[in-house]
């Protein structure tokens, strides 16, 4: 049978990755998907750099128009990142009658309801499962393995960088500025780590599981994203006193009023299995109505094993080719016309129990005026830790741990505490979710 011919936009890490992979386990891989697969080509800004794989039988070109528009090329895979560029390449290789598979979180997160329905139009397929922590296979998890269920949640640790940088912080009692410069020196985080640092890179990854777990546009702009810059050593310490550990977790949830999506620093039990995930590790766990809580572990980023996530797309995209497009999975899971417009809800309308602390001078009544603030916001106190003052301070730490309530309660309590005289600093406010 005719051998699949390949063209890679994007010779860097996964690019190079994807190559090494695919030529040692070739034999496999091709009794996989029933015919050959191979790289004949490959883009790259400068083509005489040296790479860490042999391209012997890759023709390398500079210009990737070249590759999407060679009627010898049957599957692009875009690896070159960013939305812009890549975009126009995307609906240009559509244009063109090509399949696409891509590792880009950030293009599909912003673009993907154009580059769904372009790639409907013209009856190709688009795969996309190395855009979501790497080597974890969580897209076809929720696409085809979990398709019985209604999914009700997912949970998920889904940026290696700061779950690294979170695990050292507590382990080692560092600040976050001293494991940041450590993260970078190791490689797991960029010379810019805003996107992973801030939340981004998860709210794009977040945004796209969303869209498969509840059949839904993708809609990105409408994710709330924190980071974790903020967070001190102090806050991971008093959490572990009192049972938690934090993460940077992407939640979605629908709930009878919509769906929410968001990413921020999350207190979770350290009994739970996804709290004990460590370094630069990826976990996800997903709650659906008939099978009931599961959990996605393992490597999130990397050459091989974001180059394992797009082998197998390659390998389900060459499984496909003679299917009848109506019979293929849907991008979204679900078929493009039954996909709903549930609203995604603004933070002020997500529920939420939250871990408070609070910097207040040591005299009397304070804690009077506090509690009184939280009973008029209608938000009920689960646990009270006060530590002691440290010697020559007059200002103590208070820890408020809330039940549930509404984050448009809890921002009123809190601007009304933080009007109190006898407030040293402003809350410190970290989300807490139970995950049972």
């Amino acid at each position: 049978m005719k051998p699949i011919n390949v063209g890679l936009l994007g010779l860097g890490t996964v690019g190079s990755g994807t190559i090494e992979v695919l030529r040692r386990n070739g034999e496999e891989i091709s009794r996989r998907a029933g015919r050959k697969i191979r790289i004949t080509h490959a883009s790259a800004r400068d083509i005489t750099k040296p790479r860490p794989v042999s391209l012997e039988g890759v023709i390398v070109v500079a210009d990737p128009s070249a590759i999407v528009t060679n009627p010898d090329i049957d599957i692009v895979c875009e690896l070159i990142g960013g939305d812009t560029t890549a975009k126009a390449l995307v609906l240009q290789a559509i244009d063109n009658g090509k399949h696409v598979v891509t590792a880009n979180k950030a293009l599909l997160a912003k673009h993907g309801n154009e580059i769904f329905a372009a790639a409907q139009r013209k009856k190709v397929m688009v795969a996309f499962e190395a855009a979501v922590a790497g080597g974890v296979p969580i897209i076809k998890a929720l696409r085809e393995g979990l398709s019985a269920n209604r999914i009700e949640w997912i949970a998920g640790i889904i940026n290696g960088t700061s779950n690294f940088i979170l695990s050292e912080m507590r382990s080692r009692g560092a600040s976050f500025d001293a494991i940041l410069k450590e993260a970078q020196a190791k490689g797991y985080a960029e010379a810019d780590p805003t996107f992973d640092i801030e939340g981004i890179d998860a709210a794009h990854k977040l945004t796209i599981l969303s869209a498969i777990a509840f059949g839904v546009p993708v809609q990105f702009d409408k994710a709330y994203t924190e980071g974790i810059s903020k967070l001190t050593d102090k806050d991971i310490t008093y959490a572990e006193q009192l049972g938690y550990r934090i993460k940077l977790l992407g939640i979605t949830k629908h709930v009878p009023t919509g769906i929410e999506l968001r990413v921020h620093p999350t207190l979770i039990p350290s009994k739970r299995l996804i709290a004990n995930v460590e370094g630069v590790m990826n976990a996800i766990l997903v709650k659906g109505d008939a099978v009931g809580a599961s959990m996605y572990y393992g490597r999130g980023a990397g050459a091989e094993p974001t180059a394992s996530a797009v082998i197998a797309d390659l390998v389900d995209v060459t499984r496909m080719l003679t299917a009848d497009p109506e019979q293929r999975v849907p991008h979204l899971a679900f078929q493009p016309d039954q996909l709903h417009d549930t609203p995604i809800l603004p933070m002020g309308k997500v529920e939420t129990a939250y871990y408070l602390r609070l910097s207040a001078f040591d005299r009397p009544g304070v804690m009077a005026d506090v509690t009184r603030i939280l009973a008029d916001n209608s938000i009920s106190i689960d646990a009270m830790l006060q530590k002691e003052a440290e010697e020559g301070e007059d200002v103590v730490d208070v820890i408020i741990l809330t039940h549930r309530c509404l984050e448009e309660q809890a921002n009123s309590a809190i601007a009304k505490i933080e009007a109190l005289s006898s407030l040293a600093n402003k809350v410190v406010r970290i989300r807490l979710e139970e995950l049972n």
